[in-house]
C-alpha cells in the first residue's frame, strides 16, 4: 500500500485529502500511479489527468513522473506552486 495525498485545490476538487492505494505490478512510478487514479473517470480525469500541471512528490522529495515508488511510499500530489 502507499500513502496518496492530494493538498490545495486538488484536495478541493477531489473532495479528499489522501487515500492508501494498493500498488498493481504495473505500477512502478508517479505517471502510472497518476494514470491508474485518472482512470477513475471524474472528478479524477479532469483534475489529475496528462493536461493539467501537477506537481508530485515521493517520500517528501519533489518528484518526477518517472521516480519509481514501491510499497510503503507516501507520494503526494499538489499544484505548481509560485513564490514572491
Amino acid at each position: 500500500m502507499i500513502n496518496v495525498l492530494y493538498f490545495a485545490s486538488l484536495k478541493e476538487a477531489l473532495g479528499e485529502s489522501s487515500e492508501e492505494i494498493s500498488l498493481d505490478a504495473g505500477i512502478t512510478d508517479v505517471k502510472s500511479l497518476r494514470d491508474l487514479i485518472c482512470q477513475r473517470g471524474e472528478p479524477w480525469q479532469s483534475t489529475l489527468g496528462e493536461q493539467q500541471r501537477i506537481m508530485a512528490s515521493v517520500n517528501q522529495e519533489l518528484a518526477k513522473p518517472d521516480a519509481k515508488i514501491s510499497d510503503g511510499d507516501e507520494v503526494a500530489f499538489f499544484p505548481p506552486v509560485t513564490g514572491g
